[in-house]
C-alpha cells in the first residue's frame, strides 16, 4: 500500500478492506453492498488513516531547533522544517496523506453508489449524508493542504485537486485538477446535501463518524475559509444548541486540571470526552515523537503558558523528556499487532480532528470579522473561563482595552482577530491546526537552525511561497495531473 496513488484507489480501497475482513471473499467488493449493515462496515473505512499533524505542525510557528545533536532527526519531522518536499509513502508525510484520502474517498463512493442502486433507500439515508460528509471532508483536507488558499472575492481558478465522485474502474485513470473554486463548489454541495441526513442513533460509537455536532463543525470550518460569516455562526451555534459551549470545552481549569500525566495522555482522544466532535484513528508514530530536534521545546513551551491577554497563564498541562524536550500530553499510542502472538506491529494514533473547542473560536472570528464585537468577547471569555486556572470574569475577561493595550492594535476587529488566533495557537499545539490559520491569513513563518557554535541561520516562508503547498506524490503524474510549481 506504500505505492498508490489516484488512479489506482480502487485497488487501495480493496486492500484497506481486506485487512478489516469485510467481505474479503470477493474480489469485487461492490457487488456484495446489498444491505444497509454493510454499507455501514464499508464507511468505517471513508476516513483518512492517515495522518497530517507531523508535516502540518513542524511547517508552522509553534516548533523550534533545539540544537544540533539535540533529539531524533527523522526525515518525516526534518523536510517540513526546512520546507523541502518529501515524496516518501512511509506514514506522517504528505504523500500517505494524500493517499489516505483518496483511499478514504474510494469508499465513500463506493457506499454512494451501492445507497444509490438500492430499491427502497430510506434506512440507508443516514449513511447517504455520512458517506457526503466523508467525501467532502477527504476532498477538503486535499485542497487545503496541495492547493492554494481560496480567497472570496477572486475568481480561485488556481488548480485544485481531482474531485472524485464515483467508484474507480480502471487502474489508471485520467483525472483534471479542475480549479479551487470548483473543488469548494462540490465539497459544499455534499456537505449541504449530506448534512441534514446525518442521524446520531445510525451509530454505537458516533464520535467515529459525522454525527451531528461533527457535520456542523466541519460546515463552520468550511464556511470560515470561505469567509461567510453568517454561515459560520449558524452551523457552529448548531454544534451547541442553547449556547452552553462552556460545558463542552475541554476542562483544563477543573477535570483535566487533577489528572496525573498518564490520565492526560489517556483521556485526551477519549470518545467520552464532550469536546470531541469527530475521532479518526491514524496510522501514525505522531505519538511517540517525543523528543524530536526540530519540535515542541522550552521556548514555545514558556510561549504557550505565560503570554496572553488576560493577564494569567493558562492551565494547560505539560511534561518534559529531558529538557528542552517538550510534550502537551495529547497523543497515546495505540499499538497493533500483526498477529496474536506477534512482537512487531503498527502504531496508531487517534486524532481528533474536529472539536468543540475549535468550533467556538471559529465562531468567535466570525463574530468579529463581521463586527460583532459583543459577542466575539462574548465567545472569547467563555473560552477563557475553561483555561485560566481559578478564573474570575472580574480579574481575567478580555475585554477590547485589554486587547489594544496587549497587542498595541486599536482597531477592535484587527485587535480581536489577533487575540483569536493567538488563543488557537495555543490551543492547538502539537494538533496541527495553527498550519490552516498560517494559510488563511498569509502569516509568514521563520525557522531558525542553530550550529554547534551556537550561531543560528533564519529561514522564511513569506505569504506567497510556493512551498506553502505541499507537493503531490510524483506518481500522479501517469494520471495526468501536474505537481505543484516549485
Amino acid at each position: 500500500m506504500k505505492k498508490i496513488f489516484i488512479s489506482i484507489v480502487a485497488l487501495s480501497l480493496l486492500s484497506n478492506l481486506g485487512c478489516k475482513k469485510f467481505l474479503e471473499q470477493s474480489p469485487d467488493q461492490r457487488t456484495q453492498l446489498n444491505s444497509v449493515d454493510k454499507v455501514a462496515e464499508l464507511l468505517t473505512s471513508a476516513y483518512p488513516e492517515g495522518n497530517y499533524i507531523a508535516f502540518t505542525e513542524t511547517s508552522s510557528d509553534n516548533v523550534e531547533d533545539k540544537g544540533p545533536g539535540i533529539g531524533d532527526e527523522n526525515r518525516e519531522i526534518v523536510f517540513p522544517y526546512y520546507w523541502r518536499d518529501n515524496d516518501n509513502y512511509t506514514e506522517d508525510t504528505p504523500t500517505n496523506y494524500w493517499n489516505a484520502c483518496y483511499t478514504a474517498i474510494a469508499a465513500a463512493n463506493a457506499a454512494l453508489e451501492a445507497i444509490g442502486k438500492a430499491p427502497d433507500q430510506t434506512a440507508y439515508l443516514p449513511y447517504k449524508g455520512e458517506a457526503l460528509l466523508a467525501r467532502a471532508y477527504a476532498h477538503f483536507m486535499l485542497v487545503t493542504l496541495f492547493s492554494k488558499t481560496y480567497e472570496a472575492g477572486t475568481a480561485n481558478d488556481s488548480p485544485g485537486i481531482p474531485y472524485v465522485t464515483s467508484p474507480e474502474k480502471v487502474v489508471v485513470g485520467q483525472y483534471s485538477r479542475g480549479t479551487v473554486a470548483s473543488v469548494y463548489a462540490n465539497i459544499e454541495k455534499d456537505l449541504t446535501e449530506g448534512l441534514p441526513l446525518l442521524r446520531n442513533t445510525a451509530y454505537k460509537i458516533p464520535k467515529y463518524h459525522f454525527n451531528i455536532s461533527a457535520g456542523n463543525a466541519f460546515a463552520a470550518r468550511f464556511f470560515l475559509f470561505k469567509k461567510d460569516y453568517d454561515k459560520v455562526i449558524q452551523y457552529a451555534s448548531a454544534v451547541s444548541p442553547g449556547n452552553s459551549f462552556a460545558n463542552i470545552l475541554r476542562p483544563w481549569n477543573t477535570r483535566y486540571n487533577t489528572y496525573t500525566l498518564d490520565e492526560m495522555y489517556l483521556y485526551f482522544t477519549q470518545a467520552s470526552e464532550p469536546s470531541t466532535l469527530l475521532l479518526i484513528e491514524t496510522a501514525s508514530s505522531w505519538a511517540r515523537t517525543l523528543t524530536p530536534r526540530f519540535g515542541y521545546g522550552q521556548v514555545i513551551n514558556n510561549e504557550v503558558f505565560t503570554n496572553n491577554v488576560t493577564g494569567a497563564r493558562w492551565s494547560y498541562k505539560s511534561a518534559y523528556y529531558g529538557q528542552p524536550h517538550y510534550s502537551m500530553l495529547k497523543w497515546k499510542e495505540y499499538f497493533v499487532k500483526t498477529s496474536p502472538n506477534a512482537t512487531i506491529g503498527e502504531p496508531y494514533t487517534i486524532v481528533p480532528v474536529l472539536t468543540a473547542d475549535e468550533t467556538l473560536l471559529n465562531r468567535a472570528e466570525a463574530y468579529a470579522s463581521s463586527g460583532q464585537n459583543t459577542l466575539a468577547l462574548q465567545d472569547l471569555n467563555t473560552y477563557a473561563s475553561t483555561r485560566i486556572l481559578n478564573y474570575s470574569a472580574t480579574i481575567h475577561a478580555v475585554t477590547l482595552a485589554k486587547i489594544a493595550a496587549y497587542y498595541g492594535i486599536t482597531d477592535p476587529k484587527e485587535g480581536l482577530i489577533a487575540t483569536i488566533l493567538d488563543f488557537k495557537k495555543k490551543e492547538f499545539t502539537q494538533e496541527g491546526l495553527r498550519w490552516f490559520d498560517i494559510l488563511r491569513y498569509k502569516i509568514p513563518v521563520a525557522h531558525r537552525v542553530y550550529a554547534v557554535n551556537g550561531s543560528f541561520t533564519t529561514m522564511e516562508l513569506t505569504a506567497n511561497d510556493p512551498r506553502r503547498l505541499f507537493q503531490l506524490p510524483t506518481q500522479v503524474t501517469l494520471s495526468g495531473i501536474n505537481q505543484n510549481p516549485r
